[in-house]
């Protein structure tokens, strides 16, 4: 058998969990990259378990790279948000051009689990309290396999992950909410933004929703996140005033969940999400650092 065959085979899900620890599908490729070589350079046939053995690495890695990450982006400009795995345009999703949308159970999943609002969470938690949430949650380890992975105790590490849920439940909408319907309010922001109706923005916002911007210094966005859907409306009402014939919205799907994209002449310039609560928006992020938009539903594939 070739000696690559269980990397490969082991390799999506491994992306799975450096995406999720990292917040960055470049950075994820690169811990991946890096566990590829060390399981390329070990002696393979004294590890007995490879997945294990590779799933280790990985979070090791991870944990590393998500420290040193950290420490630069205390210097980023503005909000830091988590970059896109998988960018869809709406056009091309309605035109076939894109892969087939998976089935609505698997998709309600995919989009839980990578939702950029849910990595936004994530970053609140510290490095091994979301290592150990990850693979608690995502990938099923017990207590033991992750206290020895983190090199902590077995208590410690059920009281991180406890703490971990207590913050995700406190972030999550109180009802749950069907795709069709999460979809349906975004559209009508989308319509609302577009032509610079306050009132019916106002009305789609809850009265204390939050809207978080990632411009990286590269691009237009809000320094600070803006609070009340009253300043959120009227923020949306002048951007439309001082339109640019050149920007164009559409719906798509961002990380498998619906979302706002908007170009400038052709070229993708900022994508938006939303939470909700099936009857208003309660949060909004946008990411329109032009360094994390690169990545199309063609170039991401179906690895994450």
């Amino acid at each position: 058998m070739d000696s690559l065959t269980p990397f490969q085979a082991h390799r999506p899900r491994l992306l799975a969990l450096a995406y999720r620890l990292l917040g960055s599908r470049a950075d994820a490729e690169d811990v991946v990259q890096e566990a590829w070589l060390r399981w390329h350079q070990a002696e393979r046939a004294a590890i007995a378990d490879p997945e294990a053995w590779l799933v280790t690495t990985t979070t090791r890695l991870g944990i590393d790279r998500l420290r040193a990450l950290r420490a630069r982006r205390e210097h980023y400009v503005g909000p830091w948000l988590p970059e896109p795995a998988r960018i869809e345009d709406g056009q091309a999703l309605h035109d076939g051009h894109a892969d087939h949308a998976p089935g609505p159970a698997h998709a309600a999943e995919t989009a839980e689990q990578v939702s950029l609002a849910f990595l936004a969470v994530l970053e609140r938690l510290g490095v091994e309290e979301r290592a150990a949430f990850l693979l608690k949650e995502a990938f099923d380890y017990d207590y033991a396999q992750i206290a020895g992975l983190l090199g902590l105790g077995e208590a410690n590490c059920r009281q991180m992950v406890h703490r971990a849920r207590q913050r995700l439940a406190a972030a999550r909408p109180r009802f749950e909410v069907t795709p069709q319907r999460h979809r349906v309010l975004l559209e009508k922001f989308m319509h609302a933004a577009r032509q610079g109706d306050r009132a019916a923005l106002e009305s789609l916002l809850h009265a204390d929703a939050r809207l978080v911007s990632d411009g990286g210094g590269k691009a237009v966005a809000v320094i600070r996140p803006l609070s009340g859907g009253e300043r959120i409306a009227r923020l949306f009402w002048a951007a439309y005033r001082r339109r640019d014939a050149a920007i164009t919205w559409r719906m798509g799907r961002v990380n498998g969940e619906p979302a706002i994209l908007r170009h400038r002449d052709g070229v993708l310039a900022a994508v938006m999400v939303a939470v909700t609560d099936g009857e208003r928006i309660t949060e909004l992020f946008t990411v329109a650092n032009p360094d994390k938009l690169g990545v199309t539903n063609a170039a991401a594939g179906a690895s994450w």
